[in-house]
């Protein structure tokens, strides 16, 4: 029997073995399912991913500080004006893709170096930094060292846990069965209902302390409290029913930094249907970092201050304090900052108290916020000062910046439209601003141009600073739609939030659309940009889609909302006014499904007066265009509003709309006959692209060059945009969209010229170190030269009034006059070298303010290595934050590897270049021919540093990886992208993968398309 009973214990040992190994097995593969499906988001990213963040609102200006000898591209962006057709979807699918990584990546992080068993120290993650001792102060943030991994001990019934009474262990049993601290979503079975948070933060050595009381409710039994932290040292935890029952004991807890999670675990089961409190105390650094608590710093008086400021948007909350850290979980939340008497301190809401100590710190009690989300949860201790202005409604609007800052007024212009634009908000919406206020946070560091949290708004400094004296229009322009962009999410995303992230359009959709609406208001005449939101309030009716906003945001205030909610609302405001459409049958095929349609109208050769048309997957890589056949996304179909014309020479015929729900139709078009061309996607207000058959192309060129004004001008600009966007992806030769501009020479709109200049980027790009590429050069110098004689340069400065009337043309000369030099017009850089000798010489800036970027790009590019050392001089001696931005992006500009080379080098050193504009140097040195491979070996060279500062920051990663990798394009490069991505394997492994595939495009675009090009190109310039 005894043997037995060995042979017995063997078996249930090698039993529980092989359930370990299966239970990792599983694991492994989950986390290889997640990698996967992560994956699908990147691959759904638009090329442009300068849009998800750093965002800043406006359109970049690719030709901005690109002007040297050849083209450069030192990007700006201008914040544009008018958003062309389907901008919009690179902004939204990419935001969408990083915000999902960032969900299901990062949780990753904090894993290395931290103990993964529930046994691990319950005072933090391992590993955490050290904290400088404080031991003097008041309630100083203390070091855990409790050492991770020592034997548990369980604390004593009915005593809080702490560090010295180490975490519980979950039995075997219970940890091979699914613990809720394993999953990438909270279980739901607890739902926070309020939170009172204390702060104490020690600027003198970066750390703070917390106490965090959450009152939660239970809604199903449950042993576990499971919720957020991550990087925090918790010292103590306590949970209680309420003062009658008395504490619940605890048996410990643990930090589980696989899923960013602490679990605290109970001795007995927590009842459904009751409220409990939690109380943890910890503390945790001030990071010198772009997310969570972080700090950041400016120089006045040759002094360098510091301060703290939040970004919990998507998961970092969980950084600053223990919380439920999904935007479903909406609650309240009291809180207080306790700091030296020399900062002050910001929150979403007001102060409502002031406690001043002896000692020199004063705390600071804020009032209590409504039902909200923890990612616009905001903070920061600073010693800025301010400005201040009321809306009619009462609410108070303050911009904090630096006190030079407010000094000079740079905050003026932002503060005096934003009230404009609440009391426009709340009147178009006919819901309040629903908070006693609304503060305006100027910041040196931030990862992304601005981020919305409810009350206390946080944008970089060049997002949000003016100074008119040096600010051109195309900067004031984009500070504008920044600020719309913004102010609009207080509505959209703060007092109505996604119910996930993978709705987050629903806030991100609404307030791109409304910096058309919002800005036109500012500014009447804008035209409005494309958009999925454009088309659906087209087809509505706008004065039905407003009713219905207003009705969505009524009955969701201070509520979660998923894109069935918004569209239930919609079609009911048109059932209201008698009309019948399921906006959900009809919108879901535009946002569950990767991508947009391109629309095909071909003229029907049997019959006359009948077209075809049909739709399919608009796909700009050749190769998988082929694959996608056998796929299941050749299956796509879309409910399309086509809205036509047909013109001749002299006449268009009224607009019609055709619903395209097939993949071929054919349809009756009365008025077209032989010497009639049609026209797609009127004003650009559909989501898609139209293509036609030859003959169709060839009459709207023959249109545009004999009478352009036929058609209108977004029309015009749209055939532009088409064209070579179709083009760039195999479906019309290549010749069709530089025929189109052609015409140019008479085209006196900005918008038309500035579509041209955003499509010839990308292939100039392309071309740029090719043999041949003079040839690309010469003709489009040939296009370009009759109007920049017209226009000419600018006389006077922009004078300081907000917009002036005559903005569109200064922005066409601006346009003109960029595309001139950077493709070297003799001319245009004769004048440029003279202005900016002028300056060296004079000590006197008399350089336009609307060409200052293309003058010191063109100077930097043709002059000697004095004028970069001059303009790497004034860079540092700048304290206007739009002047430096075009000073160090001049700075990229250079023809002297050796100066590229230095700079790129100092751009790592952050007391130099701030983090933020780091990215920038390197991608605009990428995108400087001279300087490409040069980035892209620093690239390589100096990821693992540029991994650490970036790498949670996903969107500044994926922002970096594929801006260098762009415009990769030789077989060469592939294969060196192809190698270095085998050595890596992390979360940014999606945006490489997807680098992979835009290369790959490139070097089969040039291998199929390049001699078909310059044949052409050859032809043109000999007739």
């Amino acid at each position: 029997m005894a043997l037995d009973g060995e042979r017995g214990e063997q078996e249930e040992k090698k039993k529980k073995k092989k359930k370990k190994k299966r239970k990792k097995e599983e694991e492994e593969e989950e986390e290889e399912g997640a990698a996967k499906s992560s994956s699908s988001f990147t691959a759904a990213m638009a090329e442009d991913g300068a849009a998800l963040g750093a965002r800043g609102g406006g359109l970049a200006d690719p030709w901005a500080g690109s002007t040297g000898v050849r083209p450069r591209t030192t990007e700006r962006h201008i914040a544009v004006h008018r958003r062309l057709v389907l901008a919009f979807a690179v902004s939204i699918v990419a935001l969408l893709a990083v915000t999902m990584l960032a969900v299901l990546l990062s949780l990753r992080f904090d894993e290395c170096g931290a103990s993964a068993s529930p046994g691990a120290d319950g005072g933090g993650p391992a590993g955490s930094p050290a904290r400088g001792g404080n031991g003097s102060l008041a309630g100083p943030a203390r070091r855990n060292h409790h050492a991770a991994g020592d034997p548990a001990l369980p604390s004593e019934v009915g005593r809080e846990a702490t560090p010295g009474t180490p975490s519980a262990q979950p039995s075997e049993e219970e940890q091979e069965q699914g613990q809720p601290w394993t999953q990438l979503r909270l279980s739901g079975h607890l739902k926070p209902l309020h939170y009172n948070l204390m702060l104490t933060a020690f600027m003198e050595n970066f750390t703070f302390s917390g106490e965090v009381n959450v009152e939660i409710a239970c809604r199903n039994a449950t042993r576990y409290v499971v919720l957020h932290a991550s990087r925090v040292a918790v010292e103590k935890v306590q949970v209680a029913e309420d003062r009658v029952a008395g504490a619940v004991p605890v048996a410990g807890f643990f930090l589980y930094p696989q899923t960013q999670v602490l679990v605290v675990v109970l001795n007995r089961t927590l009842d459904a249907q009751r409220n409990y409190n939690l109380k943890i105390i910890y503390n945790a650094l001030i990071e010198n970092e772009l997310l969570g608590f972080f700090r950041s710093s400016y120089v006045i008086h040759g002094e360098r201050r510091f301060l703290g400021v939040t970004q919990f948007s998507p998961t970092h909350a969980r950084k600053a304090f223990p919380c439920f850290d999904e935007p479903i979980y909406k609650a309240t939340f009291k809180i207080s900052i306790k700091h030296q008497a020399t900062y002050l301190s910001l929150s979403n809401m007001p102060v409502e108290t002031s406690v001043f100590e002896e000692d020199g710190w004063v705390t600071d009690h804020f009032s209590q916020t409504p039902l909200m989300s923890t990612y616009y949860l905001a903070w920061a201790i600073c010693n800025f000062t301010f400005r201040e202005t009321t809306t009619k409604s009462g609410v108070v609007v303050r911009l904090y910046a630096r006190p030079d800052a407010i000094r000079r007024g740079s905050g003026n212009y932002a503060l005096h439209i934003t009230k404009r634009l609440i009391e426009f908000y709340e009147d178009y919406f006919k819901v309040p601003y629903s908070l006693p206020k609304l503060d305006l946070l100027a910041v040196p560091k931030h990862p992304y141009a601005a981020m919305e949290n409810w009350g206390l708004s946080i944008f970089v400094e060049q997002r949000i600073l003016l100074d008119p004296s040096v600010s051109s229009i195309s900067y004031l322009l984009d500070v504008t739609m920044v600020i719309v962009h913004e102010i609009c999410h207080q509505w959209f995303g703060d007092l109505v939030t996604p119910v996930w992230w993978e709705d987050v359009w629903l806030k991100e959709g609404f307030a791109h659309y409304f910096e058309f609406v919002g800005t036109d208001y500012l500014y009447p005449g804008w035209n409005m940009g494309a958009a999925l939101i454009r088309m659906l309030a087209n087809f509505m009716g706008h004065s039905v889609f407003q009713r219905g906003l207003q009705d969505y945001l009524t009955i969701h205030k201070y509520g979660n909302a998923a894109r069935n909610d918004l569209w239930n609302t919609l079609s009911e405001a048109l059932k209201r006014n008698g009309k019948y459409v399921n906006i959900q049958e009809v919108m879901d095929q535009w946002t569950l499904q990767m991508g947009y349609p391109v629309i095909t109208i071909l003229g029907n050769t049997t019959a006359e007066n009948w077209i075809i048309i049909t739709q399919q997957h608009f796909i700009y890589d050749i190769s998988t265009k082929s694959k996608a056949l056998a796929l299941h996304n050749n299956s796509y179909l879309w409910q399309i509003p086509l809205t036509i014309v047909v013109g001749n020479r002299s006449h268009v015929s009224s607009e019609a709309i055709i619903w395209v729900s097939n993949k071929s139709e054919n349809h009756r078009i009365t008025s077209l006959d032989k010497g009639s061309w049609l026209l797609g996607n009127i004003n650009q207000t559909g989501y898609f692209r139209v293509n036609y058959d030859l003959r169709n192309w060839r009459l709207l060129i023959d249109q545009l060059i004999r009478n352009h004004e036929v058609l209108s001008v977004s029309n015009r600009a749209g055939l532009i945009d088409d064209a070579f966007s179709l083009a760039r992806a195999g479906y019309l030769p290549q010749n069709i969209p530089l025929e189109i501009i052609r015409y140019l020479s008479e085209e006196k709109d900005f918008l038309p010229w500035h579509a041209a200049s955003r499509a010839l980027y990308p292939l100039d790009k392309l071309l740029d170190r090719m043999e041949k590429y003079n040839v690309f050069n010469e003709y489009i110098l040939k296009q370009v030269a009759t109007t920049y004689i017209k226009l000419g340069w600018p006389k006077n400065n922009f004078n300081g009034s907000l917009v002036q009337a005559s903005y569109q043309h200064e922005e066409l000369r601006r346009e003109v006059i960029m595309l001139a030099c950077s493709f070297g017009n003799k001319h245009c850089h004769q004048q440029a070298s003279t202005l900016i000798s002028d300056w060296i010489s004079s000590n006197r800036n008399r350089i336009p303010l609307n060409v200052r970027d293309i003058v010191y790009c063109t100077g930097v590019s043709l002059l000697d290595e004095d004028v970069w050392e001059f303009i790497w001089m004034k860079f540092h001696s700048t304290t206007a934050v739009s002047e430096k931005k075009i000073l160090l992006e001049a700075l990229t500009c250079s023809d002297d590897r050796n100066l590229l080379n230095r700079l790129l080098n100092l751009s790592l050193n952050s007391e130099v270049v701030l983090d933020q504009d780091a990215i920038d140097v390197i991608i605009h040195v990428a995108r400087n021919p001279h300087g490409r491979d040069l980035a892209w070996k620093f690239f390589r060279d100096k990821w693992k540093i540029l991994n650490t500062r970036y790498g949670e920051a996903l969107f500044m990663n994926s922002k970096l990886i594929s801006g260098v990798t762009e415009f990769l394009n030789t077989e060469g490069e592939l294969k060196e992208l192809k190698t270095f991505m085998k050595n890596y394997d992390g979360v940014a492994a999606a945006s490489f993968s997807r680098a992979v595939e835009t290369v790959e495009a490139n070097v089969r675009w040039k291998m199929l398309y390049q001699d078909e090009l310059f044949q052409w190109l050859g032809k043109a310039l000999r007739h």
